[in-house]
């Protein structure tokens, strides 16, 4: 009896050289004439220098095409090299997860030691590719690994130790399905914190801003901590408000940021730890979907030292998070929450992405990521959102 005939391997073929109009066309032509069956396919392109890989099935014809391919590529004045690539079954059950690396600078020491993590986690780099060169360099790395837990920890020490901020996320439907993004207000979409600059208006703001990083850090209670610094402010008239109102400082990229979330589909909400009286202002300013906080008490135009309502604190602001997906039907696995003081934690915790923006040192140790760096747009790279497809000047 005769063995069965083996068939042989997929075949790849590399194109390497300068690009120009019509060359993945021209050899997609030929395989098509030649009856092969395209397997796989990844082209790239950087600073006009191409990389073409084609995977094919080919059968008896293979010498052929073969010629034909080459004769092609002489006269295109390109590289070809071809190669038999076995089926790799050692990544059956391997999950893709996406590495993304970003930094004011991003080096090849710090790309080498990334590297050189996924190596000791027993993981391979399937694709690298650069999302942004401004506001910041921001890189990312497919990778396939058994161990993502123990290759996250793995990256905390090397971005402590190269100063880029690293995320390690799952890749699949769920990354890219995030519809909703969820914000912190004082010092994350904004520079400042708004109780400071209206403790500055009564005179006392020495003694607020020491309340308030007690508070941030998580040493108080914030609700007992907002209520004394509420006090504080007691007599404040509307005039004060509105001159502390005046020097409200978006943070660098909010625009855009925000602009560029709308423009692609998201909603986009603040949900802040300050008061109404500057949320609803930043809310018409800036087209946000929904905004909550706490309500200042105003009697006879001027500030009672007391607040309306429930209070916005860390609980509150992860069941805001939750009510805001219902409201825009959105899974809460499709919620991005950011945020920079203790009382975000919960929130962050909740979200399918919690991320710490030049946050305090509690909160960077439990987010799901990091963002170190000035820019708030720079944010949109740890979405997958390529520099590209942000809104240059909003």
């Amino acid at each position: 009896m005769n063995s069965p005939i083996t068939p042989e391997p997929p075949l790849l073929i590399r194109v390497t050289g300068r690009d120009r109009p019509g060359l993945t066309r021209d050899l997609l032509r030929l395989l098509a004439e030649a009856g092969a069956e395209v397997d796989d396919m990844e082209q790239l392109v950087v600073r006009e220098r191409l990389t073409l890989d084609v995977l094919v099935r080919l059968d008896s014809a293979a010498d052929r095409v073969i010629k034909d391919v080459l004769y092609w590529a002489f006269t295109c004045e390109l590289k070809i090299d071809f190669e038999r690539v076995e089926a790799r079954s050692a990544r059956a059950g391997r999950r893709r997860h996406v590495i993304t690396v970003l930094g004011s600078r991003v080096g090849p020491d710090s790309l080498a030691e990334v590297a050189d993590a996924v190596a000791e986690h027993d993981g391979t780099i399937d694709r690298i590719f650069r999302l942004a060169t401004e506001p910041v360099i921001a890189y990312e790395l497919v990778v396939i690994t058994e161990r993502p837990e123990d290759l996250r920890r793995r990256l905390v020490g090397v971005a402590q130790r190269t100063g880029v901020d690293l995320a390690v996320q799952a890749d699949g439907l769920e990354r890219r399905a995030k519809r909703l993004v969820v914000l912190d207000v004082d010092s994350t979409l904004i520079t400042n914190e708004v109780i400071e600059l209206l403790a500055d208006e009564a005179g006392c703001g020495d003694q607020v801003a020491a309340i308030t990083s007690r508070a941030m850090a998580g040493e108080l209670d914030f609700e007992q901590s907002l209520r004394a610094r509420v006090r504080l402010l007691k007599g404040l008239d509307l005039a004060a408000i509105e001159r502390a109102r005046a020097r409200i400082t978006l943070t660098p990229g909010a625009r855009t940021f925000v602009t560029t979330l709308h423009r692609l589909g998201y909603a986009v909400a603040v949900v802040s730890g300050g008061f109404t009286q500057f949320t609803d202002g930043l809310k018409a300013e800036l087209g946000l979907d929904h905004a909550f906080a706490n309500t200042l008490e105003i009697s006879d135009g001027v500030i009672t030292g007391e607040l309306l309502g429930p209070i916005v604190d860390r609980p509150e602001k992860a069941r805001l998070l939750a009510r805001i997906a219902e409201l825009e039907g959105v899974p809460t696995s499709q919620t991005v929450a950011v945020g920079d003081g203790a009382n975000d934690l919960d929130m962050l915790a909740a979200a399918g992405l919690g991320i710490a923006f030049n946050a305090k040192p509690v909160v960077r140790e439990q987010a799901d990521a990091t963002v170190s760096v000035p820019h708030l747009d720079a944010i949109l790279f740890m979405l997958g959102i390529r520099r590209e497809d942000v809104i240059q000047d909003a």
